[in-house]
């Protein structure tokens, strides 16, 4: 009779734990993962405009009103290393932008070499920093994402 009730309250202890490591795995990971997207989105919002090498009219377009001129990221420091960049404004559109820095050697040449072509083809087209994540290259992301939000020219 004991071993019976043991067993019992083992199999309860264990199915509370298997529901409690659940909930936390899918539903408690998901808000700390926004809650940390929506802290980088407003300390990216605070920070200083980026430095202005050119500039001349300023013409709308549907994000915000971006001046013509270049405009080069901060250095957005990940894991592996700093990424960079700089991108170039002419009659309100984005046409052109480069990654001055990005992490080096083993695998990141590897890694770099298939995603940062995507990220710029995205960025461009979409003319924002809001670009899908490529698998297996979430520093990557965060770095060009962050180096670029804070290029973002505002008149």
């Amino acid at each position: 009779m004991f071993k019976k009730f043991l067993i019992t309250i083992v199999s309860i202890a264990a199915s509370v734990a298997v529901l409690i490591d659940g909930y936390l795995m899918f539903f408690k990971h998901d808000q700390s993962q926004e809650t940390a997207q929506s802290q980088a989105t407003a300390a990216s919002d605070t920070e200083s405009e980026s430095s202005t090498t050119t500039s001349s009219s300023s013409t709308s377009s549907s994000n915000s009103t971006m001046k013509d001129g270049t405009y080069t990221g901060k250095s957005t420091s990940t894991e592996w290393g700093d990424v960079q960049v700089k991108i170039t404004v002419a009659s309100g559109k984005i046409p052109q932008m480069t990654v001055l820095k990005h992490p080096t050697g083993g695998k990141s040449d590897e890694i770099n070499s298939r995603s940062l072509p995507t990220y710029k083809q995205e960025a461009l087209a979409a003319q924002s920093a809001n670009i899908n994540q490529v698998s297996g290259a979430t520093e990557t992301y965060k770095g060009f994402t962050g180096s670029l939000q804070s290029t973002w020219p505002r008149s």
